[in-house]
């Protein structure tokens, strides 16, 4: 049983991770079970060149962004775990048991984050019915995104990134992914606000 898995290896979701992954030396964090579905594949980030990005150096491809991302989670925090080349097909159950159904696999968990990104080929079987217009794009790209709440879609389910409705820019795609962490770390704190830094001090 995980405690959160992950769903999308882009932006919003290695930020999410990399955020749960710093923070696993408090005390309400060390026997959580976290794992990310890195499939990369139809990322945004693919066709990607990065000069407005705040801490990336300008001429960056997101192709390169997208595997440099990967192997900065395994290196810094190999406790995550990765799940890469399967697509998710279907989730079933309410909170806190459900089941990820994938093209290889089934998996058990408490919470879910999804950073798939917003293109209408959006097809995940029992959440369907979350799915709108997303209200930041324009109507002939025909984006979609979830209904959800400040990201939180129902128990225990979270979207991030453009998928929860934000505009397509890097640097908002990884403030959302790190919203849902802190989110899911207060949460595993009992609900008193929470966040994780890293520091020289």
């Amino acid at each position: 049983m995980f405690d959160v898995l992950i769903i999308g290896g882009g932006v919003s979701g290695i930020s999410c991770a990399m955020v749960l992954g710093s923070a696993k030396k408090k005390a309400f964090v060390t026997d959580k079970k976290i794992g990310i579905f890195t499939h990369q594949k139809t990322s945004a980030l693919q066709e990607a060149l990065f000069n407005n990005a705040y801490g990336i150096a300008p001429g960056k491809l997101g192709s390169e962004l997208l595997i440099e991302s990967v192997d900065h989670l395994s290196n810094t925090y190999p406790h995550i775990i990765q799940i890469p080349e399967e697509k998710i097909l279907k989730i079933e159950g309410v909170y806190p048991e459900f089941t990820v159904v994938t093209n290889k696999n089934s998996y058990q968990t408490r919470n879910i984050v999804i950073g798939i990104g917003s293109a209408n080929t959006f097809a995940i079987e029992g959440l369907m019915q979350f799915v709108e217009p997303h209200k930041k794009a324009l109507p002939e790209k025909q984006r979609i995104q979830l209904k959800n709440t400040d990201h939180k879609v129902a128990e225990g389910i979270y979207a991030v990134g453009t998928l929860a409705g934000w505009r397509s820019q890097l640097a908002i795609a990884a403030g959302s992914g790190a919203a849902v962490a802190t989110d899911l770390l207060t949460l595993w704190n009992d609900g008193i606000q929470t966040h994780s830094h890293d520091s020289i001090r």
